[in-house]
């Protein structure tokens, strides 16, 4: 099995977005285009060249042959894999739909990718971990994941390395948007039907919003563009979260804050929702108590400065007002 690279290479250097779309178009498809990252991701891929974007009624994931065609039909010089199986709990009792997911076709994309030169962009979680570090993962800590869900993400890490495949892999956590399923949206749902409320406060991690993922997705490609990035041939891991890392109960409570100074009818004030541990709140799939990741690789090969989560917070929730108010 070929090892993701671990070495740090030397800073990316990115010109003016105008300069780097001055060279040719690459065409590009996009797996998972309705998920929360799928659905950022158009906006940040599209100017770098024509974009093909599947959603699942498109393309059956488990049917690999049908995956595969969709490939070699759409014969794109880059390959984005924003599906995933992500219902952690479920994955307990689905671990075979979850694993051809999160691990066979990602590998199959990679051995595409791998045979017609292709980049593969892939997206993975701190789940990969058990949480019993003290400090923030790095790409090279020890991986020992706690669920099925971890474990088939894992695996599909592995499967892209073992491809030969050129491959960017960005490891995120605790993902929100405007759009699909998150713990945001749950809250906000909860919000309007509780004035009292239980939230774990012993697991922490960083809120990463897709807006954010995306952003980073579409300057990877613009360095891989100018041919400053990637050598052919190699898969290299980032971890790609936002800065301030919180608690699940700290987290709710700005939701709970920002959404009620922004008008939203809510039954539940942040002073009552209580804080409780992992214990008192058990769940098929384990979780790791440290989700917290460093970025540090990312921030010097990209030249970037992780933002905070919180004003995209602000940013999702007027935008979910919106949509409330019928616009």
């Amino acid at each position: 099995m070929r090892p993701i690279s671990q070495s740090r290479p030397a800073a990316a250097y990115f010109p003016p977005l105008t300069s780097v779309l001055r060279n040719s178009p690459m065409s590009i498809l996009l797996f998972g285009r309705d998920g929360q990252v799928g659905w950022q991701l158009q906006r940040s891929l599209a100017p770098h060249g024509p974009l093909t974007a599947l959603a699942r009624d498109d393309c059956d994931l488990t049917d690999l042959d049908a995956l595969r065609a969709a490939v070699r039909r759409v014969a794109p010089q880059i390959i984005v894999n924003a599906a995933a199986y992500t219902a952690v709990d479920k994955a307990e009792s689905e671990p075979d739909l979850a694993r051809r997911i999160n691990a066979e076709v990602p590998g199959l994309l990679a051995a595409e990718a791998a045979r017609s030169g292709a980049l593969l962009m892939h997206y993975s979680t701190d789940y990969v971990f058990d949480g019993e570090k003290e400090g923030p993962y790095r790409e090279d800590d020890p991986t020992a994941p706690a669920s099925v869900y971890g474990r088939t993400k894992r695996e599909g890490e592995e499967a892209i390395a073992a491809a030969g495949a050129r491959a960017l892999i960005f490891r995120t956590s605790w993902v929100f948007g405007a759009r699909g399923g998150n713990f945001v949206k749950t809250i906000l749902r909860l919000a309007r039907e509780r004035d009292a409320l239980n939230v774990v406060a012993d697991q922490t991690g960083s809120p990463t919003p897709a807006a954010l993922i995306a952003t980073v997705s579409g300057l990877a490609v613009a360095a891989v563009r100018r041919g400053n990035l990637l050598p052919p041939g190699e898969a290299r891991l980032y971890h790609l979260a936002a800065a301030d890392p919180v608690s699940w109960h700290a987290f709710a409570q700005r939701i709970v804050t920002l959404a009620t100074a922004q008008g939203f009818a809510l039954k539940l004030a942040p002073e009552a929702i209580r804080a409780i541990t992992t214990a008192e709140y058990p769940t098929p799939a384990r979780r790791p108590r440290n989700s917290r990741l460093d970025c540090g690789r990312l921030e010097a090969d990209f030249g970037l400065l992780m933002p905070s989560w919180q004003p995209y917070l602000e940013r999702v929730l007027q935008l979910l007002a919106l949509k409330q108010n019928g616009y």
